[in-house]
């Protein structure tokens, strides 16, 4: 089915790539204005379009119902963490190690597969007696703030289809991102800072750039890349010590962009262009003041593992506690990417499953856990949705000894703060964990229930592009209330 009914938010915010800020210079200088403007203190005008005082979009975009959260961070498990290894224990794996796993029917089931068995334990952990395995002995620690769904699906058993369909709903290039369809809906707390960030430590994952794009959305809802080692965003630092004459160059630099934008019948790419300068502008003064770490304590950054002498958990745990920092600030929507680390910074383990998952585990466990506990220790957690999830599961059983393959038929994320009701299990996949058999959920039910949260209708979002509305879930998805508080 088609959605016939099209609601676009009205788009006033500041973020990384456009904006509307009315009041601007429109258009080209001629010389009499521009010794108009020079004589009349230039940098004071181009300060005051600038720094215009417009309301930001999300005092615009009231959502479509009442929002359990305001914030996103997604934390993103690149390359398939082995479910029936962390959250789904299945004593059948241990009854039946090493026997021939037959009757198989998944895109991985060639031939003389066996059933491997874990060589983690499960405990149930906390109040709700969920069981986690000793992979996460940090993660544990929280289980009571964690929504598990164990039933989860994906399309098929490909890093970059898996990647883009857990990013953009799609397995084929040129869709938004999830995080660019909550900056489309509800746009920027904080017009000096973009709506939708990526922490990257450099790594581009399968399916590249187009996980983080704005497809066919506006340019200014694309993500902004912060790096993880080294300066943030490049080139930050004013070649001008004098703003005014920082300004008076942005104006005299917006204009003509503007004037070659109108010749050409408007371009989206230039307004964002444009509007990429002013908010560079912005973020002079605020990106240096929100990325330092310096003003943490010893203790806050111990406990994030920032001062760990592991240089992948570092830079990890750098991600996790300026992911805090900035939705403490207002941004929407925060990724948090794996650093690199056991194969390549991805839970990919063909082989060698014991060592790549722990080195894995060592580098995200303690740094997630701390940044749930330091959001509900701010009073933020209620406020701020924590995903954690990656493209597909893994295979129950494998070729060899110590390695499982990609599982798209039954796996396992969580989530947790938002709205979500902590404590919880949802789904179940069969006794082996091959195929999810109970409250079956897709990538396209978790992009609903994370819009739900943040007070939009997955089927009300839309977009309207090649000659119908297109939303983050097409014509699928629902949210699963069972999981919400």
């Amino acid at each position: 089915m088609i959605r016939s009914r099209h609601v676009r938010i009205p788009s006033m915010a500041v973020s990384s790539h456009s904006h509307t800020c009315p009041g601007h210079l429109s258009g080209p200088l001629s010389r009499r204005q521009w010794l108009q403007q020079s004589a009349n203190g230039f940098g004071a005008v181009a300060l005051a379009g600038l720094l215009s005082q417009r309301s930001p979009e999300a005092a615009a975009a009231v959502g479509h119902h009442a929002a359990r959260a305001k914030n996103i961070i997604f934390c993103f498990m690149d390359g398939g963490v082995s479910h029936v290894d962390s959250f789904d224990p299945k004593p059948a794996l241990d009854k039946h190690h090493g026997k021939p796993a037959t009757g198989l029917t998944n895109p991985t089931a060639n031939k003389n597969r066996k059933w491997i068995r874990s060589p983690w334990t499960f405990h149930r952990r906390g109040e709700s007696g969920m069981p986690i395995s000793d992979l996460f002995p940090h993660i544990s620690t929280v289980a009571d703030e964690l929504a598990v769904i164990r039933s989860m699906k994906a399309d098929l058993p490909l890093h970059s289809t898996g990647v883009l369909l857990l990013h953009t709903g799609s397995n084929n290039a040129g869709r938004p991102s999830m995080g660019a369809w909550s900056h489309y809906g509800l746009g920027s707390d904080n017009r000096n800072l973009p709506g939708f960030v990526v922490l990257s430590h450099g790594v581009v994952p399968c399916g590249g750039l187009e996980n983080y794009s704005n497809g066919f959305l506006s340019a200014r809802h694309q993500a902004t890349m912060f790096a993880v080692d080294g300066p943030p965003v490049r080139n930050l630092v004013p070649a001008d010590k004098n703003a005014q004459v920082q300004l008076a160059k942005l104006a005299l630099l917006k204009g003509r962009d503007r004037a070659f934008s109108r010749s050409l019948g408007g371009d989206d790419a230039i307004d964002a262009a444009i509007n990429n300068y002013e908010l560079a502008f912005r973020m002079q003064s605020t990106i240096p003041d929100i990325l330092d770490l310096a003003g943490e304590t010893r203790d806050t950054q111990s406990a994030y593992a920032v001062d760990s002498k592991i240089k992948s958990q570092s830079l990890f745990g750098i991600q996790c506690l300026r992911a805090r920092r900035l939705v403490e600030s207002g941004v929407r929507f925060v990724e948090i990417t794996c650093a690199p680390g056991a194969s390549n910074g991805t839970w990919d383990q063909h082989g060698n499953l014991k060592k790549g998952h722990e080195k894995n585990s060592l580098d995200t466990d303690q740094s997630i856990t701390a940044l749930i506990k330091d959001l509900r220790s701010r009073g933020m957690l209620d406020e701020t949705l924590v995903v954690w999830a990656g493209e597909f599961g893994r295979t129950p059983h494998a070729t060899g000894p110590d390695g499982r393959d990609h599982h798209p038929e039954g796996f396992t994320i969580w989530m947790a703060g938002g709205g979500v009701k902590g404590g919880t299990v949802y789904g179940e996949t069969d006794e082996f964990g091959m195929h999810a058999v109970e409250n079956i959920t897709t990538i396209h039910d978790m992009h609903a229930t994370m819009l739900h949260l943040v007070g939009l209708d997955h089927e009300k979002l839309v977009f309207r592009f090649g000659g119908r509305d297109m939303s983050l879930t097409d014509v699928h998805g629902r949210v699963v209330h069972e999981v919400l508080a």
